[in-house]
């Protein structure tokens, strides 16, 4: 059983790391590759594209445990696959209404792969074990940034221009990459026990049809308990205090995953290296965050005290590199098509402080989630399935907007409004923090 269990969450990592692997490298570019479209008929946006998907990823995780209950976890997590895979396929052969229905389908996608990931690594996990099987999913995950992003450098720097030769072998390789993925998913085993709760259903409800049926009424019932929960932990003081900072999660996610990339490739300063800085940006962003990750996540989060240190770094590190940002990268650089008509900067733009900023923007980012994760679980430790569904709305919400803002709003505002709305959510955080701590003094007592 443990064999299997094992086997399970390597294959479960694996599957991931090669979906992500295309998808965050897709990401990361799409706004790049969308300007450099020579292309008349073509008048879709790469920002509104992932603003969609985020918008819906939202709504859409409300239903999502619904499905993947009367579906199975592992049908669940196949299916999202080759959504994510047709997604990126769109980019071969790129239509505004594909990028766009698309865009809708991979939203519902990610809703029901998310949830059926945590369910399968539950059941797959014992209490001795879960620990263990968390971290091996989490690295395999985090080295998604790299390999796609590596690919990218190689490929494009030197390139001022994407053409469209370059444009399709990149994505026919993400596609073999997301597509492998996604076929590795059928790879996951059933372990004994749910082989033989599988046997004793058929004995007891005879058919599938009554079987889905039965799925489909209990998943229901949950389904509305849940919403029912959901509902009481949005009227909580906790929920209020902390939802800046989920909603400040949501914008520096947009900024960091799809906007800041495409200002490095804008930035005419950095010549002919400009679009391979793209590739070298998000392998520093994902070593930010694993670095972050590993460090205060798995380190430091029983210390309440350590919790609020790390979360004054995030916003101290976040804002270093806002600042510097707004002083090196041209401030029309998201919503410009040309490199040649760009508002001077500050400083010279320096290709050794741009990609400083990348590794800072993925160490602050991987800061802040691991702590608001970390106060979540102790809070809610009863509810904490609702919880986290509430900051991945939060989050969800705010990342649509920002994204569908960040092809017509200066870099200049952007970076203000996650300054106020960053400072605003980490003090937030501390009031909640000396809550619980002074809560629990009182306890004692």
């Amino acid at each position: 059983m443990a064999d299997t269990g094992t086997f399970n969450v390597v294959v479960l990592g694996v599957g991931f790391l090669l979906v992500f692997t295309a998808f965050n490298t897709c990401v990361n570019v799409e706004q790049t590759v969308v300007k450099s479209l020579d292309n008349g008929t073509f008048t879709g946006s790469g920002y509104n594209s992932l603003g969609i998907i985020y918008g819906v990823f939202s709504v859409s995780n409300l239903l999502a445990p619904m499905a993947v209950t009367v579906i199975g976890s592992k049908i669940s997590m196949f299916l999202s696959g080759l959504l994510y895979s047709g997604y990126i396929a769109v980019f071969i052969i790129p239509t505004t209404w594909s990028l766009y229905f698309t865009s809708v389908l991979i939203g519902m996608g990610a809703a029901m792969l998310w949830t059926a990931q945590g369910l399968f690594l539950v059941e797959n996990s014992e209490a001795s074990t879960i620990n263990r099987n968390t971290g091996m999913f989490w690295a395999l995950l985090q080295c998604s940034m790299l390999f796609g992003n590596l690919y990218i450098y190689f490929e494009w720097t030197g390139k001022p221009d994407v053409s469209d030769n370059s444009r399709k072998n990149i994505f026919l390789s993400l596609l073999v990459t997301s597509v492998l993925g996604t076929l590795s998913f059928l790879l996951l085993r059933k372990r004994q026990q749910e082989e033989m709760l599988s046997e004793e259903e058929g004995q007891l409800l005879l058919s599938n049809r009554t079987m889905y049926k039965h799925r489909a009424n209990a998943a229901l019932q949950d389904a509305k308990s849940e919403l029912k929960t959901v509902l009481q932990l949005l009227k909580t003081k906790n929920i209020l205090l902390l939802s800046p900072c989920m909603a400040y999660s949501g914008l520096e996610l947009s900024f960091y995953s799809g906007v800041y990339g495409t200002c490095i490739a804008a930035t005419a300063e950095f010549g002919q290296v400009a679009k391979g800085l793209i590739g070298i940006s998000g392998i520093l962003v994902g070593i930010g965050e694993i670095v972050g990750g590993g460090l205060f996540g798995l380190l430091f989060k029983n210390n309440h005290f350590r919790r609020t240190s790390v979360v004054f770094l995030a916003m101290v590190v976040h804002f270093v590199a806002f600042y510097l940002i707004f002083l090196s990268i041209p401030n029309d650089a998201p919503v410009i098509f040309k490199s040649d008509i760009q508002q001077n900067t500050y400083l010279t733009p320096r290709v050794s402080i741009a990609l400083l900023c990348s590794f800072l923007l993925g160490l602050g980012d991987s800061c802040f989630n691991t702590q608001l994760y970390s106060i979540l679980g102790r809070i809610y430790a009863e509810h904490s399935t609702p919880a986290f569904a509430i900051f991945k709305f939060i989050q969800s919400v705010f990342a649509a907007v920002a994204f569908f803002y960040s092809g017509y709003v200066l870099l200049m505002w952007q970076l203000l409004l996650m300054v106020v709305l960053g400072f605003t959510g980490t003090l937030c955080f501390f009031v909640v923090e000396r809550m619980q701590n002074f809560s629990a003094d009182t306890q004692e007592y």
